[in-house]
This record gives structure tokens, sequence and C-alpha cells, in this order.
């Protein structure tokens, strides 16, 4: 499979003057239909006022929700919520486990913050009882948590796609589920650094996983558009609950606190609308250039390889003397490769002072890669990288 040249298509963003970009696993790029998009939102507010919802419910949220289920090989978009950021459904997910005892969740200790954080205050407080499996060794972290899962005894399991400070994935999320012994355990993949990163298809446990990302980054379509998959028959009535949660069930005689059908249950309230116009740009555009995600995945690992071998051929001390996290074989890595190092925060610091843009996590310094990312583009990188270290 050849590498990509999307370069054209990303011309605004790469327009920006002595920006040496490295980051898509924390601001991806936006092609340039976003900008369209953006300014559709404007004009659609504009001419329909408050006519614009039925715009935004009619044609633009179905229009997301056809296209992430494409992507996901979910058989319904219907199951499909949207909010703001995930955090939202950290708590929906949280608030829809048993209330008459602490719950008993299952996770890594390798968590993003917006669920890390808010278990380790549940759990501060005694309202949660929280099981971590340690992320690494990563080659043996499948397997492991797969068997933490097997012992059972769990409300919620809540893990990672792909682990955020290391790269490196949590394997096969059907193996995972079918792992889980109590078919009311609630199963939730945090998938925001495996949405369009990864191919994933959810066909086979799209009736027993929850699946969260959004479009921040690897989707290409900013802030403000993050969805859930909720699988039917699980946690029906959250009690972190929105209006919107009521969608398809305002018609009806409003007795007690109904909920809506699918996946609208999970919906919170009034949001700002224009990361979806967004979002469906990058995927009509997608489609109309036959961009797909496994061909992303195999640029974005190239390009990967290629600054791995850059760093070995120039022998940047800097690079080299830290410890690669993420792995390169075995159960599958993101689109970003993880370094660790007491010196990280120096690296980053002397690297955005040459206008090369990284991120650092305490000792681990991140390098990232995307689809808007050229060959060439990885070759310069690495002589201002060099330069910049030396």
């Amino acid at each position: 499979m050849a590498l990509l040249d999307l370069s054209p298509h990303f011309s605004r963003f790469r327009a920006v003057a002595g920006r040496i970009h490295l980051a898509a696993h924390s601001h991806h790029y936006w092609p340039d239909v976003t900008r369209e998009a953006q300014l559709l939102a404007w004009d659609d507010a504009c001419r329909h006022a408050d006519g614009k919802w039925g715009v935004i419910f009619g044609e633009v949220i179905p229009a997301v929700q056809k296209g992430i289920a494409a992507i996901l090989g979910l058989p319904d978009p219907g199951t499909i919520a949207f909010a703001p950021n995930t955090h939202d459904f950290i708590r929906r997910l949280l608030s829809a486990l048993p209330a008459d005892r602490p719950p008993r969740i299952l996770t890594t200790d390798g968590e993003f913050h917006s669920f890390a954080r808010q278990a380790a205050r549940l759990e501060e407080e005694g309202l949660a009882v929280v099981e971590r499996v340690a992320h690494e060794p990563l080659a043996t972290l499948p397997e492991r948590l797969r068997e933490a899962a097997a012992r059972g005894g769990h409300d919620l399991v809540f893990v990672s796609q792909v682990l955020f400070n290391a790269g490196g994935t949590t394997g096969d999320i059907a193996a995972l589920a079918a792992s889980v012994p109590d078919p009311a355990t609630l199963i939730c993949i945090d998938g925001y650094h495996g949405f369009m990163a990864l191919p994933t298809d959810l066909g086979a446990v799209a009736d027993r996983v929850f699946y969260m990302s959004g479009g921040y980054k690897y989707a290409m379509a900013g802030e403000n558009v993050c969805f859930i998959h909720c699988p039917d028959g699980y946690a029906p009535r959250p009690r972190d609950t929105g209006w919107y949660a009521a969608f398809g069930a305002l018609t009806a005689k409003q007795e007690g606190v109904p909920y809506g059908p699918q996946g609208s249950r999970f919906w919170g309230a009034t949001f700002d609308p224009v990361g979806f116009y967004r979002q469906r740009a990058v995927f009509d555009w997608m489609t109309r250039i036959g961009l797909t995600v496994p061909a992303i995945h195999h640029h974005a690992l190239a390009l990967q390889e290629r600054f791995l071998e850059g760093v070995r051929a120039r022998a940047i001390p800097a690079v080299l003397g830290a410890r690669l996290v993420t792995p390169m074989q075995g159960a599958g890595r993101g689109h970003f490769l993880t370094f660790e190092t007491p010196d990280a925060a120096s690296m980053y610091g002397r690297l955005a002072a040459a206008h090369i843009i990284t991120d650092v996590r305490g000792d681990r310094i991140r390098f990232g890669f995307g689809c808007h990312q050229t060959a060439e583009d990885v070759d310069a990188a690495l002589g201002a990288v060099e330069a910049a270290l030396a």
C-alpha cells in the first residue's frame, strides 16, 4: 500500500509558516473542507434561525451517525449519542451503576484523566471500588486484562482501545467482552486514540459494548463532537440525564422520567452544533476521494517507522537514549510514539522553542503522525529535531 500525499487537502493548516507539527494525537489538522462546513453552519443559523435545529437533527446529525456507524461496522446508526466531551458519557455510565453499594470498576492504570481522575475521586469517598490492571508490560496487557475480567464481580469494565500515554492497545475488543462472565456488567471502550486511527469493526459486539470517542483527534473535526455507541438494554436509565434524553418520548404523556429509544437515552442537553457540520464534511470528503481508515493507519505506521529509522541514522542522542514505550510489534499500536526519559520536559521545551510541536506527560514525550503529513515532512522534521536537541 503506497504512502498518502493529502497535503493539498490540508492547505490552510499547513500554510502556517515555521510550524513543524508532530502532534496529530493531540490536535489533528483539519482538512480544508471543514472551513467551508463551519461557514455553512453560520449560514444555516442565519437562514433558518430557530428552524436550524430541524436541519441539524434532520440532516447533519443523521449523516454523522451514519458515517460513524460505517467506520465502526455498527448495524444501526441510531445507537449513537452525542455530547460536547466524553466526560459527559463517563458521568452517565457511572450514574447507571448500582446505588445501594459502591460499584466495582475494572480498568487500567493507563487511562486518560477524564476517567482516571473521576474514578479516583469516587474512590476517595468510598463511592467506588476500583481495580486497576498495570498497563506495563504492554505485551501481556491484553491477556492480563482478560484474566482480571474473567474473575467477575465487576459492575463496569472501562478501558482504552489505545492507551493515551503509551500508544499500545488493550487488545481485541471482542475477546475482552467475551471474557466478562456477568451479562449485566457494563463494558465501555474509550476509543479516543483508536477511532479513525485503528481499523475497528464492532459488528460482533455491537449488542454488548459501549464505545466512545470524538472528533478532536484522528476524526479531524475538532472540538464539541464526541459520541458514544450504546448497546440496547444496557444502562437504560442513567441518573445523570438531560432533557434531550427524552427525544422520541416527548410526544407521549410525561409520567415519571421517560427516556427515548436507542442511543438517545445518553444525550444531554443543548450543545454547539458547528462541530457536526465539520465532521459531516470530513466523512463526505473521505468518501469523495476514497480515503479509508486502513489507508490512514498504514500511512501513519509507515511514517513512524521512517521517523525511527531517521533517528537511528542521524544518531540523535536525546531520542536514542530514551526508552521507546510504544510497542512496535504485538497487539498493535496507535498513531504516536511515546518515549520515556527524565529529560522529557526539557526535550519538549527545546523542541517547542524551535516551533516543533510535540507533547509531554510527566517523563514521557510523544511524537504523533497523521494523514496530513507526508514522508518528506517527516524527513524535514528529523533535521529540525536533530538541530533542536543538539
